[in-house]
């Protein structure tokens, strides 16, 4: 019998061996003609040597205050970028112990760990293989990311090969670890090193310890994954990895990592959110003038597209002063929740929606709501949508406690908000070589959930605040602050104002503007005209309609915060109206000036004149409608002002002045028909003044901020007017008889031209 052979004939080794390197022959070829054609961009355009230099990459534009803190981005993605020098040792050595151990010694491509790795994965241990110049390559042209799909995923690595050796020899190795660290994405929209170190510990690159380095290394790994905020516990022990490969590495020592891995995670979570953070309503405005801007002076990019804020990283440079914005924003909180509850105590038992002026505002409300618009796009009729607002349901409401989860029906969730008091404040430089710095602006009370903003795009009725005004354009004509006036009702043109308790008898201008006293405010109007008044109010910066009508010198007009503090500016300075700004430059990201702005200025009085109205400024907080700013809060020193007070007490406003800062408030409800039902309660020195007092004490407790209390400085050559009204005062010949004061004082001697 013939005995079978197992084994292969010469001839057959021979041919499997030809056929062996036939196809690795292929397969070489296969792959040198696929690296060549993506080399070509057969299967998608590579960078080009222009897009290595100029890598695009969404970058938040950067809102910058006075005394250098970023309060805020415009961002798609919360992107901000920092040099080498501005990252600190640990987040450098921790990335490099942890992603790529010879990132200094390849080109790129880290051949011996792709070749380990790959061993790894073929035995079921699944593990990444990128370096850190391959994992930039996918951070900065791949807008897809990483593929899914095999094939595409083979393509894209190629690709990511080819792209991460251009970078090699375009780039340092600080540059490319730079840029990496520029590009990552951390979890709640923030992308960078920058972004990062703000919102997990509110702190900048440059000052993160090994160990919080560590946390948002070992994030690169699995930005959900590893979340601190999330997953504590994962982040914990990624963290303490992390750690560990710093001491393998050599970064640390074996006592410093077991030191830091005992320690617990700590954060200080500060995410991104266009509604918080310091002046959200300021930083609404802000971006839509400079969209303004750049529209209107055709500002552009060098490839003739327009500027993006939310992507070109932009640094956008403001006056505000982050520490006086915080005093502002905190004297508001403070008080204007106190207010709200004596506004909710003034009205218990009695239902506001009741009167006559109000019974119109709930079915607007409902007609303005999102629940209504939705409903009437579901098809419900009228009957059925009123149904739906009777209907309690789980709802989240605002309060000056913080969101309150509840049951309500969305009817009275309308009436709760309409009864909530809103408030503004401004408060800028009026002199000086910062004249017409704004440094804080608070639009509102939660720009969350009230998006308008009532410093400079909402205007009310201005009230009392007008009257100096009337009184400017008289001292302006020569009458004097001592001038004395019956307070008696007068008449013009068909028109008789009202007075709240009028003090009886004459009275002099001065003392007049210090109580607020509205039929010697008419007598002076009656006297310079309505026209002379109206023309000086838009001079002194009221950009809002101020007709010729007499009743405007009791403030029957409307207008904005930011006008109004712009015009009481005036009269601290000297008579010159210097426009209120807020915005001073704006930077490309590479520190290229876009656009740099100055305020426009003109003068509108004699700095006699201007003197003149600031001591009857005065006058109102020494002896008048704002004296509570002296016995309530100490602040006795040189300080003038106004308060305001519209009819049915629906606005309450300040505006208070010293020598380095003008500052205005304003307080009331969304709609005016809902107001105090008091004077006492909803007058400007209760509902408006307390806000401008808890702000000037902080202000003065900063010495940082140098803002001292010294007095307004006088005119140039002294002042020639007659401020000490004493000197006209009626004399005392017996303990039982006065000399009765003449209505008006002597032209010789109190006339002033």
């Amino acid at each position: 019998m013939q005995k079978k052979t197992t084994g292969l004939t010469k001839h057959e080794v021979n041919r499997y061996t030809v056929t062996f390197w036939k196809i690795v022959i292929g397969c070489i070829s296969f792959g040198i003609i696929l690296l060549f054609s993506i080399g070509l961009g057969i299967f998608g355009a590579l960078p080009t040597f222009k897009d290595l230099e100029n890598p695009k990459s969404n970058q938040s534009s950067d809102i910058i205050s006075d005394d250098g803190i970023v309060i805020g981005s415009y961002f798609a993605q919360n992107r901000s970028t920092v040099r080498y020098d501005e990252i600190s040792p640990n987040v450098i050595n921790a990335l490099i112990a942890t992603e790529d151990i010879r990132f200094y010694n390849h080109s790129g491509i880290d051949f011996k760990r792709t070749f380990t790795i790959l061993f790894y994965n073929l035995i079921g241990k699944q593990q990444g293989a990128s370096t850190i110049t391959q994992q930039l390559a996918l951070n900065l042209f791949s807008e897809e990311g990483r593929s899914k799909v095999f094939l595409k995923r083979v393509v894209q690595k190629l690709q990511e090969w080819i792209t991460a050796i251009k970078l090699e020899r375009q780039y340092t190795k600080e540059e490319i670890i730079t840029m990496y660290l520029n590009t990552v994405n951390f979890a709640y929209n923030s992308y960078g090193i920058k972004s990062a170190a703000r919102t997990f510990f509110n702190t900048t690159p440059d000052k993160l310890s090994p160990e919080q380095a560590a946390v948002v290394v070992g994030m690169l790994k699995g930005p959900s994954l590893y979340n601190p905020v999330r997953n504590p516990e994962r982040s914990l022990a990624r963290r303490n990895t992390v750690l560990t490969n710093m001491y393998k590495a050599g970064y640390l020592t074996a006592a410093d990592t077991e030191e830091l891995q005992q320690k617990p995670l700590v954060l200080k979570f500060n995410p991104a959110d266009h509604n918080v953070g310091l002046a959200p309503y300021f930083r609404a405005v802000l971006k839509k003038d400079i969209q303004k801007i750049f529209e209107v002076q055709n500002i552009r990019k060098a490839d003739d597209t327009p500027y993006d804020l939310d992507r070109d990283g932009l640094k956008i440079y403001t006056t505000i002063n982050s520490h006086m914005q915080r005093y502002a924003e905190e004297a508001q909180r403070e008080y204007i929740a106190q207010l709200q509850r004596q506004f909710n105590r003034s009205w218990k038992g009695r239902d506001p929606f009741k009167f006559q002026e109000a019974e119109h505002l709930l079915e607007q409300g409902i007609k303005r709501s999102d629940r209504y618009q939705q409903l009437k796009e579901d098809g419900l009729t009228e009957g059925d949508i009123l149904k739906n607002f009777r209907t309690k349901t789980k709802m989240t409401v605002y309060s000056w406690k913080g969101e309150i989860d509840t049951m309500m029906t969305p009817l009275d969730s309308v009436k709760y908000y309409k009864l909530l008091l809103r408030n503004a404040m401004m408060s800028m430089e009026p002199s000086g070589p910062n004249a017409g710095y704004v440094r804080a602006w608070v639009g509102g009370i939660n720009f969350e959930h009230f998006k308008y903003d009532q410093v400079k795009m909402g205007s009310r009725q201005v009230g009392s605040t007008a009257k100096p005004f009337t009184y400017a354009v008289a001292i302006n004509e020569g009458y004097s602050p001592c001038y004395q006036v019956l307070n008696e009702p007068v008449t013009i043109d068909n028109w008789t104002p009202r007075a709240h308790s009028p003090r009886p008898g004459a009275l002099t201008l001065k003392t007049a503007l210090a109580h607020s006293e509205n039929f010697v405010t008419a007598y002076m109007m009656k006297q310079v005209g309505a026209t002379a008044v109206s023309t000086l109010t838009k001079k002194m910066g009221i950009t809002t309609d101020v007709p010729a009508y007499p009743s405007i010198c009791l403030g029957t007009f409307d207008a904005s915060l930011y006008d109004m503090v712009g015009a009481y500016s005036t009269f601290v300075n000297q008579g010159v109206w210097t426009e209120p700004i807020y915005l001073l430059r704006i930077e490309d990201k590479n520190g290229n000036i876009l656009y740099e702005n100055k305020p426009q200025v003109r003068e509108v009085l004699n700095p006699q004149v201007a003197y003149v109205m600031v001591d009857m400024l005065k006058g109102v907080v020494q002896n008048g409608t704002g004296v509570r700013l002296r016995y309530k809060y100490n602040l006795n020193n040189p300080i003038g002002g106004k308060t305001g007070t519209t009819q049915n007490n629906s606005d309450g406003w300040f505006v208070g002045i010293t020598p380095q800062l003008v500052t205005g408030v304003w307080t009331g409800a969304e709609d005016r028909a809902i107001h105090f039902s008091s004077t006492d309660q909803g007058e400007g020195a209760n509902s408006a003044l307390p806000v401008f007092a808890l702000y000037m004490k902080k202000v003065y407790a900063d010495p940082k901020l140098k803002y001292t209390k010294g007095d307004f400085e006088t005119p140039p050559g002294g002042v020639s007017t007659v401020l000490n009204c004493d000197a006209y005062a009626p004399k005392v010949t017996d303990s039982s008889t006065v000399q009765p004061a003449t209505t008006v004082a002597p032209l010789s001697t109190v006339i002033k031209k």
